[in-house]
């Protein structure tokens, strides 16, 4: 492994995404861009990697993209992208691209469903201590981080439980959370959709939960997935934290830019 914390087989991955003809960067946000915080709101991206993925941004037939779990408020608020950083939201619930939002409308029987979910992880979160609940447009976070680990593990099988008999109700295990959602969206399902936007030749994504591992799995050869820290991946590089991202991001930048200079010299 390198000095810097990237592996010599992802240094190579990077060094061939930089010649690339059309180049998509996307991020997943909470342990990949920011250190896990203890509160959503408190979460920053680190200074190195926001600007290294300004710098990708501004290069010619360059994209970068925030894929997130956050709905686009809590990413809009914590991350403060510029307007050319493509977003996903709620796991591509909610789409913002060159600064404009595409509104999501839940129909009738969604907000029921939506009241049922609120109204279900709200009680059990009342009756354990140290958890609380996050609302998106289309969903809720149940939170366990602050808990014990027997009340938070408690929490979640209480709320599955509760909740099981739902047919429109959509459940994601997170790292210390459980998300429930009544539009049914993945992290792959953005980032074909990046991919037909933007009509990247590859795609690098770097993500470090299981949610992440829609993105890792809708990857093909050509691309990069990266996955933070511990635990089983579909992706093929892995790095141990995200300042080892800010590493990458910088080298990535360094070796777009390098490879973009050369080109138009010849």
């Amino acid at each position: 492994m390198a000095k810097s914390g990237i592996p010599e087989s992802l240094r190579s991955a990077l060094e061939r995404l930089a010649a690339v003809d059309r180049l998509l960067v996307a991020l997943d946000f909470d342990g990949v861009v920011s250190p896990i915080a203890e509160r959503a709101e408190q979460a920053r991206p680190l200074p190195e990697t926001a600007a290294a993925v300004a710098e990708l941004a501004g290069l010619p037939r360059t994209w970068t993209a925030f894929v997130s779990g956050r709905s686009l408020e809590s990413l809009v608020e914590v991350a403060s992208p510029d307007r050319r950083t493509l977003l996903i939201g709620s796991h591509g619930a909610e789409v913002r691209l060159d600064g404009e939002e595409r509104p999501l409308a839940l129909d009738p029987d969604q907000r029921r469903a939506l009241e049922a979910l609120h109204a279900t992880f709200m009680e059990v979160s009342s009756e354990a201590p140290g958890t609380w609940v996050e609302e998106k447009p289309a969903g809720r976070v149940l939170h366990t981080r602050q808990a014990d680990t027997e009340v938070g593990a408690a929490a979640v099988v209480a709320a599955r439980d509760k909740l099981a008999a739902r047919t429109d109700v959509f459940l994601k295990d997170g790292k210390q959370v459980l998300e429930g959602s009544v539009v049914h969206a993945t992290k792959g399902e953005g980032l074909a959709f990046l991919r037909q936007v933007t009509e990247a030749d590859a795609i690098l994504f770097a993500g470090d939960d299981v949610t992440d591992e829609d993105g890792f799995l809708a990857l093909k050869n050509d691309d990069v997935g990266i996955k933070v820290g511990d635990g089983d991946t579909a992706a093929g590089h892995r790095v141990g934290a995200p300042e080892d991202i800010a590493d990458s991001m910088t080298l990535l930048a360094r070796l777009r830019r390098a490879h973009l200079t050369s080109k138009m010299s010849t």
